[in-house]
C-alpha cells in the first residue's frame, strides 16, 4: 500500500522546468511555498479590517453629521444617501472575523473570549444602527423620529467607538475592557469616520448640506489629527511600543497620515469631493496597517502568539489562500456594481 501513494501523486503531478506541475496547469504549491503564507493573511486580515472601516465607516460618519441636522428633508437625504450601502458594508466585519477564524484559530479564540463584552457593545450598536433607520420611516410622528434618530446617531457613534477601543486593547495586549489609551484609540476612530462621513455626504449632496459636511469632516480631521498625536505619545510611554515607532515603516506611515489630512483638507476646500473621499480611505488604511506594523510578528501581545505560531497548518494554509484567491475577487466586483449603480447624487426619495 506504501507504493500507491508516490505513483498516485505521479500521475497528477510531474515537474517541468523544476515547477511542480498537474493536468491542469502549475500546482499549488508552486505559487506558495516561497510566499510567507502567515505574514501574507497578517495583511489579508487587516485588510479586511481596513475595508470595513471605510466603507462602513462613511456610514458612520454620516449618522455622526445627521445629529446636527433640524430639517425633516437633510435627514432624510443623509438616510437616503447610505441606504443601499450600510448593510452590504457590514460583510467585511464578517470576512475580517472569518479570515482570522479561519487563519489564525488561537488568536480568534483569545481575543474574541478576552474582549466579549466589547464586541456584544459592537454587535448591539450595529443592530441599533440598523433598526433605527427602519423604525424612523415607519410613522410621521416628531416624538417617534426623534427617539428613532436618536438610537441612529447613538448606534453610529457607540459602533467605531468600541470597535476601536477593542483594537486599542488588541495592541496594547490588555485584558482591561477600559484601559484608558484605549479610549483614546476608540475617540480617534470616531473621528475618523466623521472626517470619512463627512466626504460621502459632500460627495452625495448638494446645498447647505453639503457645505455642512464638508465644515464637519475637517473639523473631525482636526480632531483625529489631534488624537492620534496624544494617544502615540501616550503609547509611546511603553518601551516596546516606543521602540517600534522609532523604526522607518511606522514613521512613514505617521509621515503619511499628516500628508493625506493636509490633501483631504485642500480637497474639500476646493469641492474634489472624490478626491477627499479617498483621501479619508487612505487615511483608514494608514491606521489599520500602523496598528498592524506595531503589533507584527507577534499577533497577540497578550499572550505572545505570533503569526507563525497561531497559523493553521501550511497545507490548509494553502487551500485557504487559494480559496480566498477565488472568492475575494467576487466580493469585489459584487461592491463594484453596487457602487457604481448608486454613484449619482442623492435626493430625499433615494437614488
Amino acid at each position: 500500500m506504501t507504493d500507491v501513494v508516490p505513483v498516485a501523486q505521479a500521475a497528477f503531478v510531474s515537474v517541468v522546468d523544476g515547477v511542480p506541475t498537474t493536468a491542469f496547469g502549475i500546482a499549488p504549491t508552486a505559487f506558495t511555498s516561497h510566499v510567507d503564507l502567515p505574514t501574507l493573511w497578517v495583511v489579508v486580515v487587516f485588510a479586511f479590517l481596513g475595508t470595513f472601516l471605510f466603507l462602513d465607516g462613511f456610514d458612520f460618519g454620516a449618522g455622526a453629521v445627521f445629529a446636527t441636522r433640524t430639517e425633516e428633508a437633510e435627514r432624510e437625504r443623509i438616510l437616503a444617501a447610505i441606504g443601499p450601502f450600510w448593510d452590504g458594508n457590514e460583510v467585511w466585519l464578517v470576512v475580517f472575523g472569518g479570515g482570522l477564524f479561519a487563519a489564525f484559530p488561537p488568536i480568534y479564540a483569545t481575543l474574541f473570549s478576552r474582549h466579549y463584552l466589547l464586541l456584544f457593545g459592537v454587535l448591539g450598536a450595529l443592530i441599533c444602527r440598523g433598526l433605527a433607520p427602519e423604525f424612523y420611516e415607519q410613522r410621521d410622528d416628531e416624538r417617534w423620529q426623534r427617539w428613532w434618530g436618536r438610537a441612529f446617531v447613538a448606534g453610529s457613534v457607540a459602533t467605531p467607538f468600541l470597535l476601536g477601543t477593542f483594537v486599542g486593547n488588541w495592541l496594547l495586549g490588555t485584558t482591561v475592557t477600559e484601559a484608558p489609551e484605549t479610549l483614546l484609540v476608540g475617540l480617534g476612530v470616531v473621528a475618523l469616520t466623521v472626517v470619512t462621513g463627512g466626504a460621502f455626504l459632500a460627495l452625495k449632496t448638494d446645498g447647505t448640506l453639503a457645505t455642512d459636511a464638508r465644515s464637519w469632516g475637517v473639523r473631525a480631521l482636526g480632531a483625529y489629527l489631534l488624537l492620534t498625536a496624544v494617544t502615540l505619545l501616550v503609547l509611546a510611554t511603553r518601551l516596546a511600543v516606543r521602540n517600534a515607532l522609532l523604526e522607518a515603516l511606522p514613521l512613514s506611515l505617521v509621515v503619511a497620515t499628516v500628508a493625506l489630512g493636509a490633501g483631504y483638507a485642500v480637497a474639500l476646500r476646493r469641492e474634489r469631493d472624490l478626491v477627499a473621499f479617498f483621501a479619508a480611505g487612505s487615511l483608514t488604511y494608514a491606521l489599520v496597517a500602523l496598528v498592524a506594523v506595531l503589533m507584527y510578528p507577534t499577533l497577540d501581545p497578550a499572550t505572545g502568539l505570533t503569526a507563525a505560531e497561531a497559523a493553521i497548518s501550511p497545507l490548509a494554509l494553502r487551500l485557504l489562500t487559494l480559496s480566498a484567491a477565488l472568492l475575494v475577487p467576487l466580493v469585489c466586483v459584487y461592491f463594484g456594481v453596487l457602487y457604481s449603480t448608486f454613484s449619482g447624487p442623492v435626493h430625499a426619495e433615494g437614488y
